[in-house]
């Protein structure tokens, strides 16, 4: 047999191996009852400094959409219950990620203060309906790594056997259709030896075809994972930069940009995976937007259990939209004083390259909280296994999305290059990013995202 034949025989029988089967319907009943009906453990733990699950989180009294969460949250008067800093690193490493530790003993000043844990995150009813129903329904495409069937709206694989599966929660996680900023700001911070920032303003809405009540599977509207708007407002060198792009559930996105300075819209087909985004001084690849933003071809996902960790939780701070820049964004890290760690359990997914591929970073781990699939944590290793980047989200439930947790602001530390970036930030622009659980038209609709809208909505 030929080399060629044996390799497309040794790949076909691998991702046979890799088809998922569905969970028996007796372990689908533990939704809801032992499990939470996205697939946590409704236990608190051992010691008690993880409670048992409260479930969705209804908003505060008095608050509606654009007015500051921080002011209505039900954690606002806590004190934190311990600081952790490179003084005390080594008594709490057992509750937090190896970047954790390396970006706490890297940076002078660092701190991450600890509160009293709260398990607010739920989803609606509907979302919990179609969770149990893709326990034993949802299925990955023989490739292994593309999504076949998944009822809308629910986490396609809330009792997850492969590192895979999970990844797809993440990817399908409850977070409404969508979320839209009028005026988003991105923090770069300075190169080592100077003090200057790069802030970026821009408009960005993100479109889920499968978020409604009424979509029946997510394969149904033309198998897209979501669509994407993005255009930069400033500073002048990317002003009036502008790209639409279409991700799908089984084959690489489609991405067109409109670059101002040639009149043009042009057709990215390699503006994916570790390519750089365009803005950020090669501190920034097109796979992390939003903290992960890829096919799931590159690499082997591992499901590596479960841990405890400190994760940003109820960091409603980091959505102050009349902060001032210069209060959150410090030279060399966001300032603790608005950040907020709690103690939750996560899923930990261990990525490392495909044989074959090839990858800046060839090994990622993952952490994916329990109560909402969001993506809290990651780190990047080099390819001499050094810890190269530190990524962290700020998990809030979402009270226009009925409660359901999900997350804007992240941000990420180059421990090789000092310096970090913040996207998807509101701090300092004067209103809020808006979360939606319903097409309202204009942007939420599919053939927005066309190069003829990035043609139309060009201003030079």
């Amino acid at each position: 047999m030929s080399s060629h034949k044996l390799s497309m025989l040794l790949a076909a029988v691998i991702g046979c191996s890799q088809i998922s089967v569905a969970v028996a319907a007796g372990d689908a009943d533990r939704l809801g009852k032992e499990l939470t009906p996205l697939g946590g453990e409704k236990k608190g733990n051992a010691d008690g400094s993880i409670p048992a699950w409260e479930g969705l989180e209804s908003a505060p009294n008095g608050w509606v959409a654009g007015k500051y969460r921080g002011d209505y949250a039900k954690t606002k008067d806590e004190k934190a219950l311990f600081s952790i800093d490179a003084s005390n690193v080594d008594k709490y490493a057992s509750k937090l990620t190896p970047g954790q530790i390396a970006l706490i003993k890297q940076s002078k000043g660092y701190r991450m203060d600890v509160y009293p844990t709260h398990r607010n995150c739920g989803v609606p009813a509907w979302v919990e309906e179609r969770t149990k129903e893709n326990a034993t329904e949802a299925k990955m495409a023989p490739d292994g790594f593309s999504l076949e069937h998944a009822r809308a709206g629910g986490v396609p694989f809330p009792i997850p056997k492969s590192g895979v599966e999970a990844m797809w929660n993440h990817k399908l996680r409850s977070t409404g259709v969508g979320f839209d900023y009028k005026q988003g700001v991105a923090a770069l911070s300075p190169s080592r030896g100077t003090n200057d920032f790069v802030f970026s303003t821009f408009e960005i809405t993100q479109y889920y075809p499968h978020g409604t009540k009424e979509a029946k599977n997510v394969e149904d509207a033309g198998k897209v994972e979501f669509y994407t708007y993005y255009k930069y407002k400033s500073p002048v060198s990317l002003a009036g930069q502008a790209l639409v792009s279409t991700s799908y559930l089984d084959r690489p996105a489609e991405v067109s940009y409109y670059f101002p300075g040639q009149r043009r819209v042009r057709r990215l087909p390699t503006y994916a995976y570790d390519a750089p985004l365009l803005g950020f001084e090669n501190e920034y690849m097109v796979d992390i937007q939003n903290m992960f933003w890829s096919q799931l071809d590159r690499f082997d996902y591992k499901l590596a259990g479960k841990k405890e960790i400190y994760i940003a939780h109820n960091a409603f701070k980091m959505y102050d939209f009349n902060a001032k820049l210069e209060d959150v964004f410090k030279r060399d890290f966001i300032n603790p004083d608005v950040t907020r760690y709690e103690l939750h359990r996560v899923w930990v997914v261990e990525a490392t390259v495909k044989q074959g591929q090839r990858h800046t970073t060839p090994k990622r781990t993952y952490y994916l909280d329990e109560d909402s699939w969001n993506l809290v944590a990651a780190e990047d290793y080099d390819a001499n296994g050094n810890i190269w980047n530190v990524r962290q989200t700020f998990q809030i439930p979402v009270w226009e999305l009925g409660g359901t947790c999900t997350y804007g602001p992240w941000m990420q530390y180059s421990l090789q290059s000092g310096r970090y970036v913040a996207d998807n930030q509101v701090i300092g622009q004067g209103s809020d990013v808006k979360f939606l659980t319903s097409p309202d038209g204009g942007r939420f609709k599919a053939n927005f995202y066309t190069p003829d809208t990035l043609r139309a909505t060009s201003e030079r």
